[in-house]
């Protein structure tokens, strides 16, 4: 849904920069060029927009609900790595780029949800997406949120990124994490607490078109989410006012739910060894989150994460 968002917005400002108000768009353009750096320095967040009632209904849709298992103690910074990425990113964007229950839950502490940064070159998509409270994803990014002081900060990190969202099936519980070691780099370089979420019923609001790997259709989604920076799975659920087909997410349940925190001890230049010993420990509390949940959420017993 973001590409096509994004699509919208840039084929209004080419229609704004070839119209009578061209000007217009030439001054935006300035505009662009000196607010280039404020999504890598912690955006610039709308409680207005943030509150609007149309989220509230996109929360009730679903619903979406934010389950607490553990105090966050809003005087550390925090990095919650959230899975699985689904194709909506659903529960992400609910629970942490509107007005939800997470303020109440967790008094004190600031969602901030990072994003790809090829999103904040889009004309007017980029201003939306600031204002809901979304930031980059870069290195300067992530660390900017988290070198706050006084604490009370969380970046939230959609760790599989949007290579996983082509395992999206339902019933899919894969996720690409061994490789991902960066996001256990900055929580350690700025002593940012740990914790795993995981969001049950994220896969399961869309069907995918089979694209095991090895198929052809995978290896050109593959090549595209290389190329362009985010992948195209190839997803289908529901109309309007049917059921057969369409591309209006399933009214499926999605609890996300948040674990207890890593304590982290900053390091400023973590060893290897340090990084994957972390790591570890992080799939080894994630898995556990899982295990303890799954019931709960319709999972059947004899089913367990993958990692890849």
């Amino acid at each position: 849904f973001l590409p096509l968002v994004a699509e919208f917005c840039c084929g209004l400002f080419v229609i704004l920069i070839l119209g009578k108000f061209w000007f217009l768009a030439v001054l935006y353009l300035l505009w662009l060029y000196l607010d280039w750096e404020t999504p890598s320095k912690g955006g610039r967040r709308s409680q207005w927009v943030r509150g609007w009632t149309v989220w509230k209904y996109f929360r009730e849709y679903f619903p979406i609900h934010l389950i607490k298992t553990s105090d966050l103690n809003p005087s550390y910074n925090y990095l919650l790595g959230f899975h699985p990425h689904g194709v909506l990113v659903a529960g992400a964007f609910g629970n942490f780029c509107t007005d939800s229950s997470f303020k109440n839950l967790f008094p004190g502490l600031t969602p901030y949800l990072h994003i790809m940064p090829i999103w904040f070159g889009c004309p007017f998509f980029r201003e939306y997406v600031m204002s809901a409270g979304m930031v980059s994803a870069s290195k300067k990014s992530v660390s900017y949120v988290l070198n706050n002081e006084g604490g009370g900060h969380a970046s939230v990190i959609v760790i599989g990124g949007a290579e996983e969202s082509l395992n999206a099936h339902p019933g899919s519980l894969t996720l690409n994490i061994l490789k991902r070691k960066g996001f256990i780099k900055m929580a350690l370089k700025h002593g940012a607490h740990l914790v795993p979420v995981f969001s049950f019923g994220e896969n399961e609001l869309f069907k995918q078109v089979a694209n095991p790997k090895g198929s052809w259709l995978r290896n050109v989604q593959e090549k595209l989410q290389k190329k362009m920076g985010f992948a195209l799975p190839l997803f289908h659920a529901r109309g309007i006012f049917q059921y057969s087909f369409g591309l209006i997410p399933y009214r499926q349940p999605i609890h996300t739910v948040v674990g207890s925190p890593i304590h982290v001890k900053q390091n400023l230049n973590p060893t290897t060894e340090e990084i994957e010993q972390l790591h570890a420990l992080y799939l080894q509390k994630l898995r556990q989150l899982f295990e303890e949940h799954k019931r709960n959420y319709g999972i059947p017993e004899h089913k367990s994460l993958i990692f890849e």
